[in-house]
């Protein structure tokens, strides 16, 4: 049985749904924002000045797949956030991140917003970490003393 739609009505609706879609088209077609994590490790040791968006590493994804060895110990990273001087060059050549991120075992260096997905200009630091909480702004130099 065919509904009845009054007139008009039909033509709204369908205006309505395009209008829709092309909303969901456009927002689909937007970078999508950082989405930094608790403990999530935010790299921006080179990023600005090269005019890319900051890392944001996913510190518990990985650590849920693979034991703190593999990257801690077997490649090399410091637990200090900033603490590798890390650059696309050594990742190309198979260093740090380039170890796995080879296109072989994860994806590879040509799906950079993939990783630089930081907001500009954030600091290197391991998001919302609890040593944030605990230690606060790091404190302001003393003021010198005037002459007389």
């Amino acid at each position: 049985m065919e509904k009845i739609l009054i007139p008009g009505i039909r033509a709204r609706l369908a205006g309505l749904v395009l209008a829709l879609a092309a909303m969901a088209g456009l927002v689909l077609a937007l970078p999508a924002p950082a989405l930094a994590e608790y403990g999530d490790v935010v790299i921006n040791n080179h990023s600005d000045a090269a005019g890319v968006r900051p890392v944001v590493f996913p510190h518990w994804f990985h650590r849920v797949r693979f034991r703190c060895k593999v990257c801690h110990s077997d490649l090399g990273f410091k637990f200090q956030a900033g603490g590798n001087d890390i650059n696309m060059v050594k990742i190309i050549d198979g260093q740090f991140c380039g170890a796995c991120h080879n296109g072989a075992v994860a994806w590879s260096v040509e799906n950079c917003d993939l990783c630089h997905s930081g907001k500009a200009n954030t600091p290197t630091q391991v998001h919302e970490s609890t040593i944030q909480k605990l230690a606060g702004p790091a404190p302001a130099a003393p003021a010198t003393a005037a002459k007389r």
